[in-house]
């Protein structure tokens, strides 16, 4: 297992959309090892294989309420509420930024776990929220594109941790 470079905003690999998984290769399995390292090194709580410059369709998410950390291969979310909420999120690949998004307050994601198991499962809140904001990396989409206007400004002193949403 390695920490890897995570790819910042202006990297044009970010703004592609990435390929599904079809086979559970050692070097995938490597790479998943590899995020997870990397996200635990720089305290987020989500990353997508982009984000480390591969273009699969393979998120990792802290599941904050159960303290685990799950990885989703091929996610689609197939079913959004209607009722949304405005949060604040931070992005590891927009360091030392923060801003306001809408986002949908429960979805429903259909996706295959880390032995390409089919899995079918609903989040809602933060773990919702994070899912999301990582299905968009999978789509070439960055959550700056989302922001609400005038709430896009510099993470505080102190305020660092708390916005590596992912």
């Amino acid at each position: 297992m390695s920490i890897r470079i995570i790819r910042t905003e202006g990297d044009a690999i970010l703004r592609k959309v990435s390929k599904e998984v079809t086979e559970l290769t050692d070097n995938l399995k490597l790479l998943i090892s590899d995020m997870k390292e990397t996200m635990n090194d720089s305290n987020g709580v989500g990353i997508a294989a982009v984000q480390v410059g591969v273009l699969r369709r393979i998120i990792i998410v802290e599941d904050v309420d159960n303290n685990e950390q799950k990885v989703f291969i091929n996610p689609v979310i197939v079913e959004k509420s209607e009722e949304h909420e405005i949060d604040t999120e931070g992005c590891l690949s927009v360091p030392g930024m923060k801003g306001k998004v809408d986002r949908a307050l429960k979805i429903k994601v259909k996706a295959k776990n880390d032995n390409m198991e089919d899995v079918e499962f609903e989040a809602e809140g933060l773990y919702a929220r994070e899912i999301q904001h990582e299905v968009d990396h999978l789509d070439g989409i960055l959550y700056i594109d989302k922001v609400e206007e005038g709430t896009f400004m510099e993470v505080e002193e102190g305020e660092e941790e708390e916005f590596n949403n992912d």
